[in-house]
């Protein structure tokens, strides 16, 4: 008896994500925010960008450690969404052999409702995937 495989999907961008499990055509959602806000970089412009870069970096991979830390239980997943964090976290749980064996995607993908995320990822994993 195969392990049933467990599959994720996640929708995000620099402040948040979506993370969605995806079993058996059933999808559980809870998101994940990052520390970092944007009212937060509105406020601290005006003091010395170097802090702020420095703060913001630190932020997003602590942001990038808690997805790492939801995507370390799956077998497949796919990130999507508008902007380049999925690219981002991509690149460093691909330089982390934790997550060598797990299947990751990236997709492009634009800010979208709830129920339009949850359609792309159970289209993504309906299709893709036909494991037998």
């Amino acid at each position: 008896m195969q392990e049933k495989i467990k599959k994720l999907g996640i929708w995000m961008d620099n402040s948040m994500a979506c993370v969605m499990e995806y079993t058996k055509g059933d999808i559980k959602t809870h998101s994940i925010k990052s520390d970092f806000d944007h009212e937060d970089r509105e406020f601290r412009l005006n003091k010395s960008e170097n802090v702020m870069h420095n703060k913001e970096q630190h932020d997003q991979v602590a942001y990038y450690k808690k997805l790492a830390e939801v995507i370390r239980h799956y077998n497949e997943v796919v990130l999507f969404g508008p902007t380049n964090a999925k690219a981002e976290l991509f690149n460093i749980l691909k330089n982390n052999t934790d997550f060598s064996k797990i299947i990751i995607e990236l997709k492009p993908a634009d800010k979208m409702t709830e129920n339009q995320q949850h359609a792309f990822v159970k289209d993504h994993f309906s299709t893709s995937h036909s494991h037998h």
